[in-house]
This record gives structure tokens, sequence and C-alpha cells, in this order.
């Protein structure tokens, strides 16, 4: 039996696992939100409050920590361990616990497997760009489409006439 053993496998070694959960961390504290799956997003929730609670020391042991959680061999890494200090801790100053919050999204088509969002919760509300609607060229220079006349219908629907083929030598030779 398990007793007492919280670690989530999720069928990976210890160090696929690690790397794993170091790059959702870093993805998590960059981008304020990441869309990964349910279990994953469990794994690492607990992970991200620990790091919130070392970043809210802000002293040099703590920053170090957080780096060696985080595996501290890339810029990537120190980055993210600058922006956690910097922006993301002081914003949960306040906050006793529970720094992440996961919001259940459905299933994955592909593979059916469910989906979540985690977030921070003292995160600023994410800004969605509008999407804009691209209108192929010859749409874009007719301004309503009811002025067309029935002739200009009928031409559009012509087909455009074949050049007839270049003879080669031969057949020319043989025409004449």
């Amino acid at each position: 039996m398990r007793h007492k053993n919280k670690t989530v496998k999720l069928g990976l070694s210890q160090s696929h696992r690690n790397a794993l959960f170091a790059n959702q961390l870093c993805s998590l504290i960059e981008e304020s939100r990441i869309k990964t799956t349910l279990a994953k997003a469990k794994a690492v929730r607990p992970l991200a409050d620990k790091l919130i609670t070392l970043a809210k020391k802000n002293t040099l042991a703590a920053r170090r920590h957080a780096l060696a959680l985080l595996h501290s061999s890339s810029q990537r890494t120190e980055k993210a361990v600058a922006k956690l200090f910097a922006e993301v801790a002081p914003r949960s100053a306040s906050r006793q616990g529970g720094y992440s919050r996961i919001i259940k999204l459905g299933f994955r088509n592909s593979d059916a497997s469910r989906m979540a969002l985690l977030e921070w919760v003292d995160a600023p509300a994410p800004v969605e760009e509008p999407e804009i609607e691209v209108t192929p060229k010859s749409k874009a220079k007719k301004t309503k489409s009811s002025e067309t006349t029935p002739e200009e219908k009928a031409e559009s629907k012509k087909k455009t006439p074949r050049k007839p083929k270049a003879k080669s030598e031969g057949e020319e030779k043989g025409s004449e």
C-alpha cells in the first residue's frame, strides 16, 4: 500500500518528472496561466504554492532554493525566478496560502484527456487580442454583393479559354 506517499508519478521517471515540473513552473511564472492536463495541474499546484511561499521570504537563500527547484542551468529559469521574486510574490503578500487555482476545461479532442487551466489567483486579468477577420482580395474590392448584375455573374462563371498546345517540330512538319 502507498500510505503517506504523496508523489504523483504520472508514468514518468523521477528525472523526467522533475524536468516536466520545472518547465511547467517556469511557464506558469512567465505566462501567469498554463493549459495542461488535469493530472499534471494537480501535481504542479503544490510546488507552485511552495515557490510563492519561498519568494515571499525574499532572501538570498530562498532565491537559491527556488533556482535549485527549477534547475538553474538556463537563462529562462533565472528570468523566471527574478520575475517570481519581483512581481508574482509581492502580489500575494497578504495571502496566507492558496496562491494558485485549477479551472477544469473539459476533454481534449485527440485523446479525451481531461484538460485544466492552472493560474495564479492574484494574476492580472488576461489581455485577449481581438480577432482580425481576413477577407480575400476579390471580396474586399466589392462593397456589396447585391450590386452585381446577372451579366457580371455570368462572366465570372465563364471558363477562361485554354491556350492551344504548342506543336513540336515533328508535328509541324507532318502537317505541312
